[in-house]
C-alpha cells in the first residue's frame, strides 16, 4: 500500500515520505507562481487547473493561497475564495456549486495523533522513523458561505445553504438551511425568508 493509498483509507501515514513530497511540492510551486501574478493577470487562475482534482468553469481566488495537494481537491461550479486561503487536502475534500469563502478560512483535512511518539517518532514498517498523520475527507455542499477566519477540521459535513459565521472552528457536522457559528461550532437556528435583505436593494 502506498503513503497516498493509507490516506484515503484512514490508516497513520508518513506525511514526509519522498511519495508525498514529490504529490504536494507541484502545488506547493504552482500556489507560489499563482501568488506572484497579479489579480489581473490573464494566466493567474488557470494556474489552479494545473493543480487541482476538478473545479468548474467559472471560479475565482483572489490569493494568496495555499493547498497542501490540490489534487485531493474537488470544487464545483461558480467557486469564490478571498485572501488567504489555505486548504490541507491530505484526506479529500469536496465543496458542492456557489460557495464562498471569506478571508482566513483553513480547511484543514488532517491531523496528528496525541501520543507524541506516534506523532513525532513513528516507526514504519522498513525500520525508518518520521513524524505521522491520518485523515478524514470534508464535504462541503452546494450555496455555502463560510465566513471570515473559520476553520473546517476533517470529518466534517457542511449541508446545503448553510452560513458559517466568523472565528468559527467546525468539528462537527451542520445541518442544510443553518446559520452555525461559534467555537466548537454549532447550528443556531434555520435560515427563512425572514433573513432576506431584499428590501437593501
Amino acid at each position: 500500500m502506498t503513503e497516498e493509498e493509507k490516506i484515503f483509507a484512514g490508516r497513520l501515514f508518513d506525511a514526509r515520505s519522498q511519495e508525498l513530497r514529490d504529490i504536494k511540492h507541484k502545488a506547493h510551486v504552482l500556489c507560489q507562481k499563482f501568488n506572484a501574478l497579479d489579480e489581473y493577470d490573464k494566466d493567474r487562475l488557470p494556474i489552479i487547473k494545473e493543480f487541482i482534482g476538478r473545479i468548474g468553469k467559472k471560479y475565482y481566488f483572489q490569493g494568496p493561497i495555499q493547498f497542501n495537494y490540490g489534487c485531493h481537491t474537488f470544487i464545483g461550479e461558480n467557486f469564490f475564495a478571498n485572501f488567504n486561503t489555505t486548504i490541507l487536502d491530505d484526506g479529500r475534500i469536496y465543496i458542492g456549486e456557489n460557495v464562498m469563502l471569506g478571508p482566513n478560512v483553513s480547511l484543514m483535512a488532517t491531523t496528528h495523533p496525541l501520543l507524541p511518539e506516534e506523532r513525532v517518532a513513528m516507526k514504519y514498517n522498513d525500520g525508518h522513523i518520521s513524524g505521522s498523520e491520518y485523515a478524514a475527507e470534508i464535504h462541503i455542499g452546494n450555496n455555502v458561505w463560510i465566513a471570515c477566519n473559520v476553520v473546517v477540521c476533517g470529518g466534517v459535513t457542511i449541508g446545503n445553504n448553510a452560513v458559517i459565521g466568523a472565528g468559527s472552528i467546525v468539528t462537527k457536522d451542520i445541518p442544510d438551511n443553518y446559520v452555525a457559528y461559534g467555537n466548537p461550532c454549532k447550528p443556531i437556528r434555520p435560515i427563512t425568508e425572514k433573513d432576506s435583505k431584499l428590501d437593501l436593494l
